[in-house]
């Protein structure tokens, strides 16, 4: 019966720190505010996949036009670039950092910390 009773607790308590973490996204206490996440806003930088994969490409005027919305929350575009999306579809974070500069954004956060990562 105790064993029964304390699989009971341990699920209830992992249901509990599931709904809070959950609320925490709708309330807009993510990284990416309400409405999305992170791996979802990574799609919206589709236009930058070839610059963030080879930091010799071109960043084209779509992707930085992406950044600078998306940068404007640095902890957004930090979280998105190091997102399991980004990862999945081959980009190297050591080059999706820099594309703010690429993008000659003139109020990037520069020096914001990206996990292991600066932004330059």
């Amino acid at each position: 019966m105790a064993a029964v009773s304390m699989k009971f607790h341990c699920f209830l308590t992992f249901l509990l720190i599931l709904t809070v973490s959950v609320f925490d996204g709708v309330n807009g206490r993510g990284e990416c505010g309400k409405s999305t996440t992170p791996d979802m806003e990574a799609f919206k930088l589709a236009p930058c996949a070839s610059a963030a994969q080879d930091e010799t490409s071109p960043v084209s005027p779509q992707c930085c036009g992406q950044i600078k919305k998306i940068g404007q929350n640095p902890a957004c575009l930090c979280a998105v670039m190091l997102s399991n999306t980004a990862k999945s579809s081959g980009v190297k974070p050591s080059n999706a950092i820099t594309l703010p500069k690429r993008c000659n954004i003139d109020d990037r956060p520069v020096g914001y910390k990206c996990g292991a990562y600066t932004l330059p």
